[in-house]
């Protein structure tokens, strides 16, 4: 297992103007990451491909890897007209990866809210998001990447429908990064999704969140409501409701031996939150 660091925990910091990428590289090194995955937020590659050499560069300089490259896609948007501007785009993307050196990347597929997003609608639109996912991961296949998808929002997020469009675009360069917290955004139990999904992971995100139930009061600012009514506050790695412990476990004991990446998005300062976060898991990992 090589432990690291997504670019997103930092986004504060990059948004702020306290941080540039080269130096969440850096911090991410000091911090004892071996990794760090790329997530276009707060930089973009396609607008500024000079900053590819220098993140190579920095990354060389650091001692680390690059180990994601994780970018937002819709495929349902619009009409059959924006489906494949949309791929074309995404190809670009894949380009970016491969000259990034990286063997792995993440793209979204689709977006809907709550209400919109029956299991009925996602058969409807399965066809369609199956051959996105065929022709991305084909295109990349050529630079010997594995394509995914992540369990993201509230439409292509629970444990089963994952696993329904890996099947369904049967590419053995199709799988999906893993995230640990959100299927809690479907009120999905994190430990029996991950035991679900873990066989299919090229990448594993842990995240954390503090929940609580739809009967309690609107907790405030900060706070999130999941597909059922539920409250969700992201929390540092270890902080949260989530059982870290045991979703380590099923990880490890599952045999998975790739990259895992803190994704932080908490209230507290974000460089805190990461090293805390990135602290936990590795003595957790250790202990089991």
């Amino acid at each position: 297992m090589k432990l690291g660091m997504s670019s997103y925990s930092l986004v504060g910091a990059i948004n702020s103007g306290e941080m540039s990428i080269m130096d969440v590289i850096q911090w991410t090194a000091d911090q004892g990451g071996e990794h760090i995955e790329l997530v276009p937020m707060g930089f973009s590659l396609t607008d500024n491909p000079w900053l590819i050499e220098e993140i190579l560069q920095k990354t060389e300089e650091a001692g680390i890897e690059i180990s994601n490259y994780a970018i937002g896609a819709d495929f349902l948007k619009g009409d059959r007209e924006a489906f494949e501007q949309e791929i074309v785009r995404v190809k670009k993307e894949v380009d970016i990866a491969h000259q990034l050196g990286v063997k792995l990347m993440r793209h979204d597929v689709a977006f809907k809210s709550p209400h919109e997003a029956s299991i009925k609608q996602f058969e409807l639109d399965l066809p369609r998001l199956t051959e996105a996912c065929q022709r991305i991961a084909d295109y990349a296949a050529q630079y010997d990447i594995v394509t995914s998808v992540e369990n993201h929002g509230f439409y292509v997020q629970a444990s089963e429908r994952i696993q329904r469009l890996i099947e369904s675009v049967a590419r053995a360069n199709f799988k999906t990064t893993l995230d640990t917290g959100n299927f809690l955004c479907v009120d999905e139990d994190p430990v029996a999704a991950v035991k679900k999904n873990i066989a299919y992971a090229s990448m594993v995100h842990t995240k954390d969140f503090y929940y609580r139930p739809a009967s309690s009061y609107h907790p405030g600012e900060g706070w999130f409501q999941t597909a059922s009514g539920n409250y969700l506050r992201g929390a540092i790695t270890g902080h949260g409701d989530i059982h870290l412990y045991d979703v380590l476990n099923v990880i490890k004991q599952s045999g998975y031996d790739g990259y895992i990446s803190i994704e932080f998005e908490g209230l507290e300062e974000c460089r805190q939150g990461s090293k805390i976060g990135l602290d936990n898991v590795k003595r957790i990992w250790e202990e089991l």
